[in-house]
């Protein structure tokens, strides 16, 4: 007799639980996932055919609840929130692209107000929301409307983290930023900081090496290669700058865009034998140009 009563109860529930996950709404959803839970507590170390779909089923809507939770947080600006969410989902699921993606977005949100609360966090967890990007493997492009405003942003968020942490690492990742498809890659922000990274970073990093190999020494060919190297990499930062003002266009931005101008034309001028001749020419036409 218990055991006829066993099977029509586990019956009964697997049929509430069918019958409320086809309807996509969320009270049947969480309808379902309440039976799901009565079964998986009743009838869990039964081997029968309902219970690897309920386990599945219990387990996805709970990763998406803890996802709408963290989403609800952020939206609400509640960053701290965000991140103890963000953090226990991570702990069960590392790869979670949607909460690294987010927690990213987050620390951005915060790091811009001038609280770098999360930015060493916030690294790591772009560096692997990038990997999880560039590996391929990535089918739910979610929270960005595609895998390239994806790639676009965090790389972005990743080069602001590091823009005084690493400059180098900076650049490049920024550098990414600006040649994949996305909000960031027409930003003004997204070259200005460009410029900088290279000039605090490789350029700087050049600079001094040349200053202790040559600096009270004749000249000569291994002197003029590596001068050469310099000029280089300091057109690089040029361009950026100059690709930062022309995006720069709107009225209540001209205290921005004269400043950056200033700090372009001083590095112009010092790598063209104190003249700006053909700078105008050189901001007028970056943009129809690809990045060096």
């Amino acid at each position: 007799m218990p055991s006829q009563m066993d099977d029509s109860d586990r019956e009964r529930l697997y049929a509430s639980f069918s019958e409320n996950k086809k309807i996509p709404s969320p009270d049947r959803q969480q309808a379902a996932y309440e039976t799901a839970r009565e079964y998986l507590l009743r009838f869990d170390k039964s081997t029968d055919r309902y219970t690897p779909e309920m386990r599945r089923f219990v387990t996805e809507y709970e990763k998406v609840m803890r996802q709408f939770d963290l989403h609800r947080y952020y939206t609400a600006k509640n960053y701290a929130k965000s991140f103890e969410v963000g953090r226990s989902i991570l702990q069960k699921y590392p790869d979670n692209f949607y909460v690294l993606s987010t927690l990213t977005e987050v620390a951005y949100d915060e790091s811009r107000l001038g609280k770098p609360t999360y930015d060493d966090e916030a690294i790591d967890y772009a560096r692997r929301a990038i990997g999880l990007v560039e590996g391929d493997k990535l089918t739910n492009p979610d929270p960005f409307s595609s895998k390239e405003v994806g790639r676009n942003f965090l790389n972005f968020a990743l080069g602001w983290f590091l823009r005084t942490k690493s400059p180098s690492e900076a650049a490049a990742a920024l550098l990414v930023a600006a040649k994949t498809e996305g909000p960031y890659k027409t930003n003004a922000i997204t070259y200005n900081l460009l410029g900088n990274t290279i000039l605090k970073g490789e350029y700087a990093k050049l600079s001094a090496e040349y200053n202790e190999k040559f600096g009270n020494k004749a000249p000569s060919p291994e002197q003029q290669a590596m001068l050469d190297q310099i000029v280089k990499v300091g057109d690089r930062a040029i361009d950026a700058y100059a690709r930062a003002v022309a995006l720069t266009t709107q009225p209540d931005q001209e205290e921005g865009k004269a400043k950056m101008l200033a700090q372009l034309t001083i590095l112009y001028k010092s790598l063209h034998n104190n003249s700006d001749a053909g700078l105008s020419e050189l901001i007028a036409n970056v943009l129809s140009k690809p990045l060096p």
